[in-house]
């Protein structure tokens, strides 16, 4: 039997999401949306051609299956006919047909490697693909390796910051009165000793691909714990001193601690069923200087742990964020309210036993089942306020994360959200994003490009900027939308540039009724040249742009015949 992957992976459509870059939309034929999708699917119609079957599939056989009415694409090992949902599909047949009868993983994760493809093709799945046979190695030779100890293996691992159990000092494996190279099953048997006992020694070389980062990527990290009476401390040592409280997510559930470290373009993952219970509150504190995390456990009972726990999925490993799922935490909805006739404010607050900030400039993903389907869709949350005496509390149990979301009547994933009810849960992601704070190093002019719900990103760089830049001189941000109803928080932005000199608004309407006496118009050359005028000829500058895709992608082409570089604009799209 087959086993289908459990994990989903979200569809990165929508404006608020940053990334590198994008894909075009292409149009749908009437009838080919995602619910009429979803609807297909629960049809109880053959989509995969083999009457329910599951098979392995050779290379030669996927090979074979490459038209559009027969194509079958392999992701992550597994393999859809994804001929049914050609017309479904936003990118268009022609996007699907590159990877027709071939492994198309390496360009799904380029294109749009969070899409839920699970979820929403798991009725086309054909099967999984063949395992070749591998070379076996002549046992005798390596069973002397491994049985050839005399007396035992001292490895001194007293004090191994890989070290989950209790510390050890040795570990005897006489072979006892078996011959070497008697029986397969002897040399079998002690193969699987030692690797379990080196296992969870952490002493074994780690896989290719962590060792691959650990030679030419950051320095491969390490942890240790320690103890009193009442409390348990997990120390992570990074070996990098850009850590700070955003580079770390923990989640606590039931007996299960999982902390993950963002270190640069890639995450270490610390994966432990605990030994003992713990309570639900903890702390989390960082020493920069040295890199070093510092997670402090309350015990439910005062009683001494022998060891900490048992090492669960990926524990202790160093992996390539591209390369990772993301985990998902129940959240619970707190409030939600008007902003605008269709945008909500909505708050939700993370479990007690998570510690999970997200940068500025960042994502996360909400997760919602919608008629037995996982929709996956990303926001960028925002700050309750914009005046919040223009700084975001930095602490470490921060609990609340707000999202600024438009409701489209007609869609499928923002409707069942507003219809979530005050104490209703919704699953959240960790973050994701391109941006770095580093980019406002010694910046000088910020220019700031918004179009509707493009505006969501713009509010914590708002808050930042003008709270924690010191060389700044100007902050600029053209808002653009199709009414003056339509715009967010209008009169808090005004206040805002009223109370702070450095602080420009411009609105823009598409739109207006006859009494406006503002700008008009869509973004074109003529607007965007009288806008953005630096302070200083030579003055250090950033443009950051975020709005539906044909509007990011001609403003980013203006910015360009304007001579901004590409260093000097960062453009929030999907």
């Amino acid at each position: 039997m087959l086993n289908v992957p459990s994990q989903s992976f979200p569809a990165p459509r929508s404006q608020q999401r940053v990334a590198a870059g994008g894909r075009s939309k292409v149009p749908l034929k009437q009838g080919r949306s995602l619910m009429d999708w979803i609807r297909l699917t629960k049809s109880g119609k053959d989509l995969t051609g083999l009457k329910g079957r599951l098979i392995e599939v050779t290379e030669e056989e996927l090979k074979k299956h490459n038209k559009k009415d027969d194509c079958w694409i392999c992701i992550r090992g597994f393999v859809y006919n994804v001929s049914p949902y050609m017309e479904y599909h936003p990118g268009g047949e022609d996007e699907l047909m590159r990877a027709a009868g071939s492994d198309g993983t390496e360009l799904f994760d380029q294109v749009h490697r969070w899409v839920n493809y699970e979820s929403m093709l798991k009725e086309c799945l054909v099967g999984r693909m063949a395992v070749k046979p591998a070379v076996l190695k002549d046992y005798r030779e390596e069973e002397k390796k491994v049985l050839n100890v005399k007396g035992g293996i001292k490895y001194g691992i007293q004090h191994s910051t890989s070290d989950v159990f209790s510390p050890v000092t040795s570990c005897n494996l006489d072979p006892g009165p078996y011959k070497i190279g008697t029986h397969l099953h002897i040399y079998i048997f002690s193969c699987l000793f030692l690797w379990a006992y080196l296992s969870l020694c952490g002493m074994l070389p780690k896989s290719q691909v962590t060792d691959t980062l650990a030679k030419e990527g950051p320095n491969y990290p390490s942890y240790d714990w320690f103890q009193t009476d009442s409390l348990v401390t997990i120390a992570i040592y990074t070996k990098q001193k850009d850590i700070n409280l955003d580079s770390i997510i923990v989640d606590r559930q039931d007996d299960s601690f999982r902390a993950e470290t963002i270190i640069k373009d890639c995450l270490y993952l610390i994966h432990i069923g605990l030994s003992r219970e713990v309570q639900e509150d903890f702390s989390v504190r960082v020493i920069e200087s040295v890199g070093k995390i510092e997670i402090v456990l309350k015990k439910k009972e005062n009683t001494s742990w022998n060891f900490l726990g048992h090492p669960l999925e990926n524990h202790h490993s160093l992996i390539p964020r591209k390369d990772t799922g993301l985990y998902y935490r129940k959240c619970q909805l707190i409030s939600k309210e008007d902003v605008t006739h269709d945008t909500r404010l909505f708050c939700l607050m993370l479990p007690p036993s998570t510690h999970l900030q997200v940068p500025i400039g960042q994502h996360v993903y909400l997760k919602l089942s919608i008629t037995g389907t996982e929709i996956v869709k990303p926001y960028t949350p925002v700050s309750g306020s914009l005046f919040s005496e223009f700084k975001e509390p930095v602490l470490p149990n921060n609990k609340y994360i707000y999202f600024l979301i438009k409701i489209y009547p007609t869609g499928l994933f923002t409707p069942e959200l507003d219809r979530l009810q005050i104490g209703d849960f919704v699953s959240m992601s960790s973050p994701e994003g391109t941006f770095k704070i580093s980019e406002f190093q010694e910046l000088e002019d910020l220019f700031l490009l918004a179009a509707g719900t493009g505006f969501t990103p713009m509010v914590k760089i708002l808050n930042y900027a003008l709270t924690d830049i010191p060389t700044l001189r100007k902050v600029k941000l053209m808002f653009f939308n199709k009414t003056e109803d339509d715009i967010i928080w209008r009169s808090q932005l005004e206040k805002l540039a009223f109370k702070d000199k450095r602080l420009d608004v411009e609105f823009v309407l598409s739109a207006p009724t006859s009494e406006w006496n503002g700008k008009q118009g869509h973004i074109s050359p003529a607007l965007l040249s009288e806008f953005l005028k630096r302070n200083l000829d030579k003055s250090r500058v950033l443009v950051c742009i975020c709005g539906p895709v044909p509007f990011t992608e001609q403003g980013i082409r203006l910015l360009h015949d304007l001579n901004f570089s590409k260093n000097e604009i960062h453009s929030f799209t999907a």
